[in-house]
């Protein structure tokens, strides 16, 4: 696979981007209404059938919110301040991305060295099974299936931390990265799925060794990974010389 020629990028995706940029440049909160779809796509220079494609992406990884006779709005907070906040966080902007991805190496990393700590047999079992799930799946070049292992994995991570705002930190930090793969890497592979399969092992082996260090460690480099693969993509989008190209519609997505 070349890097000189970028990836197809379907229109609707385009137009989503653009209307996260809209939602931060206007300084909307979360329940402030957007214009019409006929008024996005003004604003945004698109089709009308393009602008509805990507205000329900949006609002299928919960950005907007559509209200059938009301309009759309910014998806409402559930969290407070924080989630507010996080309002505007555009999953395929390179600096959100790395701030992202950093806070996401100090929660994780901090994670795993607790859970080397204090996971139960059972703990240990449940880690060891998803990574050697999402080994299996890579193997094989089954996306699916290794997604629901590298989230059983991290979530399995998580409870043996014995820290339930660590766990639930790990939960949101990873429910933000999953809105920048829909927009990056739908119907895509970021990168190699065996190297990030062999790291989950290598970690879970950590952790069952009691090697708080070296989990801590393998953690960091795993993530390190993930954020190389991202910054990659952005990087290529950035500088694609098809960002015009538009389809009326999104494809079909593998399930």
């Amino acid at each position: 696979m070349g890097d000189s020629t970028p990836a197809y990028r379907p229109g609707y995706e385009l137009v989503a981007e653009q209307l996260l940029e809209y939602i931060a440049q206007q300084n909307l909160r979360p329940g402030d209404r957007l214009p019409t779809e006929q008024g996005l796509a003004e604003i945004l220079g698109a089709s009308r059938n393009v602008t509805r494609e990507a205000v329900k992406v949006l609002a299928a990884i919960g950005r907007l919110q559509v209200r059938r006779g009301a309009g759309i709005f910014v998806a409402a907070s559930v969290g407070g301040l924080l989630d507010d906040e996080l309002s505007h966080f555009r999953p395929t902007g390179m600096e959100d991305v790395r701030m992202l991805l950093d806070y996401r190496k100090v929660i994780e990393s901090e994670t795993a060295r607790r859970a080397a700590s204090h996971a139960t047999p059972i703990e240990v079992r449940a880690i060891r099974e998803s990574a050697e799930s999402s080994l299996t799946a890579a193997t094989m070049n089954d996306v699916d299936t290794f997604a629901k292992a590298d989230a059983a994995f991290h979530d399995s991570v998580g409870a043996a931390s014995h820290n339930v705002f660590l766990r639930a930190s790990v939960a949101g930090v990873r429910r933000l990265a999953a809105q920048s793969d829909v927009l990056l890497f739908h119907g895509d592979v970021p990168g190699s799925l065996e190297v990030a399969a062999h790291q989950h092992v290598a970690i879970a082996e950590a952790v069952a060794a009691g090697a708080a260090d070296l989990a801590e460690r393998l953690m960091v480099e795993h993530i390190g990974t993930t954020q190389s693969q991202f910054e990659r993509k952005i990087r290529d989008r950035l500088f694609s010389t098809d960002a015009h190209a538009a389809p009326e519609g999104p494809p079909e997505r593998s399930q």
